[in-house]
């Protein structure tokens, strides 16, 4: 078995609250790790009426907007995975990259699954945070990403916008992993 060349991509959801499948993923952002100009956004339409008044405040989104903007769940997600395959050679695998990757691909995953039968990730993701802490040796503590920030100086920064945050872990994954580089 060959070893297949790798795209990573870094995705990042804004979500009506934790609980997935209770509660809605509202927003995808989506960009190439290393050509992050090239990227994926998509609002979707809410698939319950539950909230957590937290997470909509941070974003600034509403289900009443989402609803109103949004594309349907399976449209959405079939917009996903064709924007993967346009961007990913058939002989290469996408590797979903996110900060706290558990929390994002978990939204992703169960999407990709429910709407569209299958995640074109596969069922794994690469965390930003563990890699971090793997290169710094640090604590679990020490990987907030306003820790990883003083470290690795990034440019971006998160704003919970999806498609600006995932540009922001894109960059933060990079500055992390030319750490390991300067490490051999």
């Amino acid at each position: 078995m060959s070893k297949k060349p790798e795209v990573f991509i870094s995705v990042d959801v804004e979500t009506a609250g934790p609980v997935i499948g209770e509660h809605s993923m509202l927003t995808v952002g989506a960009c190439l790790v290393y050509q992050p100009e090239i990227s994926f956004s998509m609002m979707l339409k809410p698939i319950s009426d539950k909230s957590v008044a937290e997470a909509l405040e941070v974003t600034g989104l509403t289900l009443e907007r989402a609803e109103k903007e949004g594309l349907a769940p399976t449209k959405a997600m079939s917009e996903f995975a064709a924007w993967i395959a346009q961007n990913v050679p058939e002989d290469s695998t996408p590797v979903f990259v996110g900060l706290n990757a558990p929390f994002d691909w978990g939204f992703v995953n169960y999407y990709f699954l429910k709407y569209l039968g299958e995640n074109p990730f596969g069922f794994t993701a690469l965390d930003i945070k563990a890699l971090f802490m793997g290169v710094m040796g640090c604590s679990w503590y020490e990987t907030k990403s306003s820790a990883i920030d003083k470290i690795v100086n990034p440019t971006q920064k998160g704003d919970h916008d999806a498609l600006q945050d995932a540009r922001y872990q894109a960059e933060l994954f990079r500055l992390i992993y030319n750490l390991t580089q300067c490490n051999k």
